[in-house]
């Protein structure tokens, strides 16, 4: 059995030299839902970003069983669905429908398939309605939910998320939460909200300076308050 996701050793610095990401390594199992938390520039995004290679960095990414590598990009994109923090990142369409169906259209599927795949795709971020709408000029919790769908539409076996409740007012961050309460994949996600981590994540790595702290049971991490100080989290 294969892991979802497997980074060894992995070490990473940006152009100036600065050291992002230092020797890391993660195995996450197929269905886990875990939860990245650290300080800003703790290198949660650059981890994330490697998972489905929009960096590469020194040391091993295997996603789904497939080496993060040029050779399976295209594989391994369908496999990771990664979920910006800014849904404007990631919608570029006229309207919704073709926001969601990009990426079946990509894979090559069908017009009636596409069709398909993107109805269950909103129907599972509760947009169905949504469909012909302009994504500009919705707010930024519906934006999210969409950037969600686009990703979902693939059929992802791993769905990564950074900073999924950032920006968000608390109704649409309750409803965010419910819906990544009910998605039936692997999960993993980069956040500062302690309180969503605390109640839909059984797993909580902590980052800090590139490096992973602790990795352990959320529910006993968060009952301790010095570690989480150190590491400039508040505890929820």
């Amino acid at each position: 059995m294969h892991h979802s996701i497997e980074v060894e050793q992995l070490s990473f610095s940006y152009p100036d030299g600065h050291p992002a990401l230092v020797e890391v390594s993660l195995h996450i199992a197929p269905g886990e839902k875990v939860a990245l938390v650290g300080p800003n520039g703790a290198g949660k995004s650059t981890l994330v970003l490697h998972l489905n290679g929009i960096l590469t960095g020194q040391g091993r990414v295997t996603v789904c069983g497939l080496e993060v590598g040029e050779k399976t990009l295209g594989r391994v994109r369908a496999a990771v669905g990664l979920v910006f923090q800014n849904p404007d990142d990631q919608l570029f369409s006229p309207t919704v429908y073709e926001d969601v169906a990009f990426g079946p259209l990509y894979q090559g599927l069908g017009p009636d398939e596409v069709a398909a795949h993107v109805t269950s795709a909103l129907a599972a971020v509760s947009m169905q309605s949504y469909a012909r709408r302009v994504s500009h000029h919705l707010s930024t919790g519906e934006k999210k939910r969409i950037a969600i769908a686009t990703v979902l539409s693939m059929n992802p076996e791993v769905l990564v998320l950074d900073e999924p409740t950032a920006g968000l007012d608390p109704r649409a961050r309750r409803g965010l939460i419910s819906l990544l309460r009910e998605l039936p994949v692997t999960m993993l996600v980069a956040s500062h909200d302690l309180r969503m981590v605390s109640e839909l994540f059984p797993r909580m790595v902590i980052m800090d300076e590139g490096r992973i702290v602790t990795d352990g049971p959320t529910a006993n991490l968060l009952k301790d308050e010095k570690l989480l100080e150190a590491h400039g989290l508040e505890k929820p």
